[in-house]
């Protein structure tokens, strides 16, 4: 039997047909299900949806790595300020990053998932993957996983860090101020890098994954060595293995916002973010040029992901989302999504912006499987608008 979907929110003329999907896939979820589903084509904001028990338009969840496109955004606009260039050396600006062999290591490769130092040999505490300049002095040291640029992997847990320290060391600015003071608040957004206290009370803690007893069984068969490449990516080597789940429930995390996993969000803050950046808001200039936005949206890493052991595709930051995830949307689309089910990216060709959030852990991590069918249904309403 069918349950009784009661959306709210609204849905600009033309983009009916969103609503009446997102009803569609949420049929199939369970009860309690919650989660935000937001869009922008050209600026304009065309599709804000909501559903679920205690979750409006205004609810804050947990986005993972949906983080990280934030995160390069301030990368991107100080590589268009002229502040950091990709293609120096990471040691150029961040001295101590040469040791262990990583001194030929460009920026570039660093953001294409390219330097191998995935995590470390000895895992990070709970309170040092809460703070990104505790694991940037931490991989400083640490011997990359293989020699970089020959080979990319998921840098999950650190590219954040990474990143972030080489903000630091450029600009004497941490990654967060420099978020804050240049992209979340002269935009309103709601999609914060460390969450203040006043906006805790808008958080809907993470539930835990619900998997099917097929899911279960397949999650049973993952290799789960404390030593292989994943296990050091995602902090399972730790002494105190991390529950990559929980990240978001961890008070610390949120107020800190580590750059690869901590961000806080609702769908509208990650839609919002994308079209400030590409098309600019409500009229207003877009944050990056259409140059810049071509150049972090090439393709940089492609094939065999040694982390994910599968196909992956990242651009300079970025998820390469039209050709990870959907082949649909325009090439150079750029994005990221995140372990719990959020996604966001943003199409140039088109100029849509596209957020989506949920409260429950989706299987079996990474953007939920209904993202295909939301975006899919967003998009070929963008494109009918001509």
């Amino acid at each position: 039997m069918t349950r009784e979907i009661r959306v709210q929110g609204t849905v600009a003329d033309g983009f009916e047909s969103v609503r009446d999907e997102f009803t569609a896939v949420l049929a199939a979820e369970d009860p309690h299900y919650a989660g935000q589903l937001a869009a922008y084509v050209k600026g304009r904001k065309v599709v804000d949806l909501w559903v679920g028990p205690d979750t409006d338009g205004d609810t804050l969840y947990g986005v993972y790595s949906s983080t990280k496109g934030a995160a390069h955004l301030v990368v991107a606009l100080l590589v268009q300020d002229g502040t950091l260039d990709l293609d120096r050396e990471v040691a150029h600006y961040w001295p101590e990053f040469a040791a262990g062999g990583k001194g030929a290591a460009t920026l570039r490769e660093l953001l294409a998932h390219r330097v191998g130092v995935v995590g470390a040999d000895t895992g990070f505490s709970p309170e040092e993957l809460a703070d990104d300049r505790a694991i940037a002095r931490r991989l400083a040291a640490q011997r990359p996983y293989w020699r970089p640029g020959t080979a990319f992997g998921y840098h999950a847990l650190s590219i954040g860090a990474l990143s972030g320290e080489v903000v630091f060391r450029a600009t004497g600015r941490t990654l967060r101020e420099l978020y804050e003071e240049r992209v979340r608040a002269p935009h309103g957004l709601d999609f914060f890098l460390g969450l203040p206290e006043e906006h805790e009370g808008r958080f809907r803690s993470v539930l835990p994954m619900d998997p099917t007893p097929e899911q279960r069984a397949l999650l049973a068969s993952l290799p789960t060595g404390p030593q292989n490449l994943a296990s050091i990516a995602f902090n399972r080597n730790a002494a105190e293995p991390t529950d990559i789940e929980a990240l978001p429930n961890s008070r610390a995390v949120r107020a800190k916002g580590p750059a690869s996993v901590g961000g806080v969000a609702s769908a509208r803050g990650l839609a919002g973010m994308y079209a400030a950046a590409v098309t600019g808001l409500d009229g207003g200039e877009p944050l990056l040029t259409a140059d810049t936005v071509a150049e972090f949206g090439q393709v940089q890493s492609v094939g065999y992901d040694l982390v994910a052991r599968t196909h992956k595709v990242f651009a300079v930051g970025f998820q390469a989302t039209s050709e990870v995830w959907y082949p649909f949307l325009g090439a150079g689309s750029i994005g990221h999504s995140g372990a719990g089910g959020s996604q966001a990216f943003a199409d140039p060709r088109s100029g849509l912006a596209y957020g989506y959030t949920r409260r429950r852990y989706a299987f079996p991590g990474g953007p939920a499987p209904e993202n295909e069918r939301l975006a899919r249904a967003v998009h070929e309403a963008a494109l009918a608008l001509g």
